[in-house]
């Protein structure tokens, strides 16, 4: 950083570490030890549309890397995208597995990085559930490096309160980010 950004107040960003996401697991105990909430086994990584034959080539790159895990017994991902046309990879395991989750999550968006599309990555989420199925997610956003909770509530609104509650549980499991204004709500994200 020069001396103008300094004087502009512009910052740094901070580089993305996708390290992070394998803190999930760890986070998860914490978070089903102080709210209830338990991994639903979906995780999903949004991406600006990749166009035409890229993305056809990054579908058939993802597919193939997930699936050579054959223990899955069925599709290793699903791609879609959203009214907003963002595109969405879906990943499912057994809820008891987190740690393979966060293991595809990891390798779709170093697989999307290596192949030239990292500035494309929005964010990753893990989604969880209490025992009445009230959705949570925890969401990375990979230009921040940085987690933050989102709680959906019927009618597009948001749980405030949980959402807070679950910043406050896992400040020491995750690197949280602070300013609330990034706390993008994600309506309809595939696996919430």
């Amino acid at each position: 950083m020069g001396l103008w950004d300094v004087l502009l107040g512009r910052t740094k960003p901070v580089p993305p570490d996708l390290d992070q996401l394998f803190a999930l697991p760890s986070a998860a105990i914490t978070l089903q030890a102080a709210v209830n909430f338990t991994p639903t086994g979906t995780g999903s990584v949004c991406f600006a549309a990749i166009e035409g034959g890229a993305f056809a080539r990054v579908q058939q790159e993802v597919r193939a890397l997930l699936a050579a895990d054959s223990a899955r017994g069925s599709a290793p991902v699903e791609f879609s995208r959203d009214t907003y046309g963002y595109s969405w990879l879906l990943s499912r395991r057994p809820p008891d597995d987190l740690p393979a989750l966060v293991g595809d999550l990891h390798a779709v968006n170093t697989s999307l990085k290596d192949s030239g599309f990292g500035p494309h990555l929005l964010c990753s989420l893990v989604a969880f559930q209490d025992a009445e199925l009230c959705p949570l997610a925890l969401v990375y956003l990979y230009k921040r490096g940085t987690f933050y909770p989102f709680a959906p509530l019927p009618g597009n609104k948001r749980d405030n309160p949980l959402e807070l509650q679950v910043k406050a549980v896992l400040k020491d499991d995750l690197r949280i980010e602070e300013d609330l204004s990034r706390w993008f709500p994600l309506w309809g994200a595939p696996g919430l």
